[in-house]
């Protein structure tokens, strides 16, 4: 299972935006990393800064390049505007799921409580981050002291997040149900859909 293994507060510095969790790194140095990130006057190309957006998301998410070209290909098989079904598509991965619940603190540990095999899906034991879920699907901890514990802790640490209204959670069963897909105004993303759909279908 590929993933970004390298230096995420450079990266999170560089689109001044906190793209794998909460980063003090962003407070005290609020400009692109580098020697020169503080001199940087330099104006980017449409190109760069479409490129920018793509990556911007793609990095918060937590995928490769193929694999988010693959979403951006699957929502324009579908029926709608392309960059809203891309975010639904996104926020409706099981992994992202997973952390809008609160029972993972950062997405990547969201996704790697799904490949340690804490989580269920609609009663069954799901391996794979990626897995798309529908409306009335069913997101629980495995009834393990482990799992058990680590999602108290991760729920605790994840109180200043709101759960999104499309999502129900019921904190006491360790059990959540995607009510109904999100619709545009229901997600905040962090870079412009938009231009992203614009750069791929250059």
């Amino acid at each position: 299972m590929a993933r970004y293994t390298g230096p995420r507060v450079r990266l999170s510095r560089r689109f001044n935006t906190p793209l794998f969790g909460p980063s003090k790194y962003l407070e005290r140095k609020p400009y692109p990393p580098g020697v020169h990130g503080q001199n940087r006057r330099r104006k980017a190309t449409d190109y760069a800064l479409a490129l920018a957006e793509k990556q911007k998301l793609r990095f918060y998410y937590g995928l490769m390049e193929k694999q988010f070209r693959g979403v951006y290909e699957k929502a324009i098989r579908r029926r709608g505007v392309t960059g809203e079904i891309m975010l639904q598509i996104l926020e409706t991965r099981l992994d992202s799921v997973v952390y809008n619940l609160g029972f993972g603190y950062t997405r990547a540990q969201a996704r790697q409580m799904v490949a340690h095999g804490h989580i269920l899906v609609n009663g069954k034991r799901a391996r794979t981050p990626s897995i798309a879920l529908s409306e009335g699907d069913t997101v629980e901890i495995k009834t393990v002291d482990k799992s058990r514990h680590l999602a108290d802790k991760n729920l605790e640490y994840s109180t200043s997040r709101t759960v999104p209204e499309w999502l129900d959670l019921d904190k006491s069963a360790y059990k959540g149900i995607l009510n109904r897909l999100p619709t545009r105004d229901d997600m905040e993303p962090v870079a412009n859909e938009q231009t992203i759909v614009e750069f791929y279908s250059r």
